[in-house]
């Protein structure tokens, strides 16, 4: 579907984008600039700034593959149905992932693009906007990180993952320190696509989410399998775009990553996790 060029179209929109509608704003906005749609969730006048040009540029990439955006969602929350049509194809666009991030003045946010086709993903796209770097991935064709190829490995090293505060609160609690040091660190980065960024570099080996919006996680689980990781559902079913946004994920480096991580949090009775097949 993709043109010879036109992953690379894609990743200078977003970079064209960036320096547009982000980068000025950071840590120059209103009070007026920001809202609150959801309980702990806000939206800026820069996520919706940067979902409508990256729309108007996708448009020309593709013309007439419709986008499914997080702000658009959030007046027309039908679209998100666009995801799951057979023999379709969408964009799926997060302008601002880390909005939370971005209106507080820290520096963990990225803009995210996937291209999906028949309920799959095939393309992927992550930019740190802070730091500039880019993550691409094709679908059977690999992943490149600032343009050089990717290949996971199994960590020598505990685990490094993310999870959020409750669950991390709950392994420090029920655990015993041999059992707990099992895992290396934990803690949350509130951006889906640094997170991703740091497992592609190696720095970080998991993640763990209850409830996965298509925009934060599209793209960055395409990247994690090119690279020779896995992405699941809490029932051992593969991630899709497509799947409802409350049966869970745990993406890994590796499925030997998996297996560790799930040992751990079995011991900790978090049932979530028990379908998942040992590796």
């Amino acid at each position: 579907m993709l043109r010879p060029g036109d992953s690379e179209r894609v990743a200078e929109l977003m970079r064209e984008t960036a320096a547009a509608e982000l980068t000025p704003r950071f840590r120059m906005l209103a009070k007026e600039d920001i809202r609150l749609k959801g309980p702990g969730d806000v939206v800026t006048v820069a996520d919706v700034a940067s979902e409508q040009r990256l729309a108007a540029g996708l448009a020309k990439i593709l013309p007439g593959v419709p986008v499914v955006g997080e702000e658009a969602v959030e007046k027309e929350p039908g679209l998100v149905d666009l995801i799951g049509r057979a023999g379709e194809a969408c964009w799926i666009v997060d302008p601002l992932d880390g909005t939370n991030n971005f209106a507080a003045g820290r520096d963990r946010f990225a803009m995210i693009v996937c291209l999906v086709q028949d309920r799959m993903a095939m393309g992927g796209w992550i930019l740190d906007v802070p730091r500039g770097h880019m993550a691409m991935a094709l679908k059977g064709q690999g992943v490149t990180l600032d343009g050089v190829e990717v290949r996971t490995r199994v960590p020598t090293r505990p685990p490094i993952g993310y999870v959020g505060f409750k669950v991390r609160k709950e392994l420090d609690r029920q655990l015993p320190p041999a059992q707990r040091r099992i895992l290396g660190r934990v803690s949350t980065l509130n951006c889906a696509g640094a997170e991703y960024h740091e497992m592609l570099a190696g720095r970080a080996d998991f993640n763990f989410y209850r409830m996965t919006r298509p925009w934060d996680h599209a793209a960055g689980t395409l990247m994690l399998r090119e690279a020779g990781g896995v992405a699941m559902r809490f029932d051992g079913e593969p991630y899709s775009p497509a799947q409802p946004v409350n049966v869970g994920l745990i993406a890994a480096v590796s499925p030997k990553t998996i297996g560790e991580v799930q040992a751990v949090f079995d011991a900790a009775r978090l049932p979530l996790l028990a379908g998942l097949p040992k590796a």
